[in-house]
């Protein structure tokens, strides 16, 4: 690892400041879980550190009427265990329990979960592979167990997040700060596949930082899940995992928001799943006809055709549970 100077700004308008002046070559820290492993990795090696828990309020979870704010630099920890978010964003809550060990849940943050950079092992090796600038994906025709059986290419990366299918089944916003401002930007668009480009993951420009998560309260009736499968109980990222929010009144589906993690470069909206079964009810047949149509385009490659047979059954494990089949 190459040296670094190390900032602690006091003020969010301190650390854009900083960005501004580093002109690129600064990296953001917030729980520095996913940062630090990435710079010893040889994944990136900023001349600068902007370190920004010194800035209280990005650390603040405040619940209205109506939505729920997460500050950026809210640690797991705190979500799996605050009363108001286990009583009424249960899912999200559910999906930080999945993160990692409690170690690592208790240093990583809302935000940095979010922006984590892939696990792909040809990415966090010694491989100039095409998301650090060369000109192939070595999980084409190598080892691709873990890797995209949808939405792939030219890279096939899959999104390491565990809070990032629960947020988006929620239909959460994101706050982001600049040098021009403030914006504030649907989850389902912050996310960029490696079609729109291969070396990001994400919308934030290098002067920019995530702030807030904002979570509409669900409708009244709502009930949300999180599944997730691993190899491993602990330490381990999503070989697949479901995040779906559902509800029923008068056993019809009013509303259902289905995203699918582990499988694909983005967390995966199954909207052709959600079609199948919204406005009707929640049958046997009509579950499994979702389960098909969730992975319909997908592609796999040689050894991860697993995720399919997999991802289908933690989604009608999802379904059953939440329509008590």
């Amino acid at each position: 690892m190459k040296g670094f100077t190390f900032h602690k700004p006091r003020s969010l308008k301190e650390a854009l400041a900083m960005l501004k002046e580093a002109d690129g070559k600064a990296k953001i820290m917030a729980g520095g879980t996913d940062l630090l492993g990435a710079m010893k990795d040889g994944i990136m090696q900023p001349e600068r550190l902007i370190n920004l828990q010194e800035i209280p309020d990005l650390a603040n979870i405040r619940p209205d009427n109506d939505r729920l704010h997460l500050g950026a630099l809210v640690s797991l920890h705190e979500i799996t265990v605050h009363p108001s978010i286990q009583k009424r964003f249960g899912i999200l809550a559910q999906a930080a329990q999945e993160v990692g060990s409690p170690q690592l849940r208790n240093m990583g943050t809302l935000g940095g979960n979010l922006c984590q950079r892939p696990r792909c092992w040809y990415y966090r090796g010694d491989f100039v592979c095409l998301k650090r600038g060369g000109d192939q994906c070595f999980a084409v025709t190598g080892q691709n167990k873990y890797h995209a059986v949808i939405e792939g290419g030219p890279c096939f990366i899959v999104h390491p997040s565990d809070t990032a299918p629960a947020l988006l089944a929620m239909d959460a916003s994101v706050r982001i700060a600049g040098p021009d401002g403030e914006k504030i930007a649907a989850l389902e668009k912050f996310f960029m596949t490696p079609r729109d480009n291969v070396t990001r993951e994400n919308i934030l420009e290098p002067d920019q930082i995530l702030t807030e998560i904002m979570v509409p309260l669900p409708r009244e009736g709502s009930r949300g899940i999180y599944l997730k499968a691993r190899e491993r109980r602990c330490w381990d990222f999503a070989l697949a995992s479901v995040a779906l929010l559902l509800n029923i009144d008068d056993g019809i589906c009013q509303e259902i928001r289905l995203v699918l993690g582990g499988i694909a470069p983005i967390p995966f909206r199954a909207s052709k799943a959600e079609e199948v079964l919204k406005g009707k009810p929640i049958e046997i047949e009509l579950i499994d006809q979702a389960c098909r149509m969730a992975l319909s385009g997908a592609r796999p490659l040689a050894s991860n055709a697993y995720k399919l047979e997999l991802t289908q059954a933690l989604i009608k494990q999802a379904l059953l549970t939440l329509s008590n089949k």
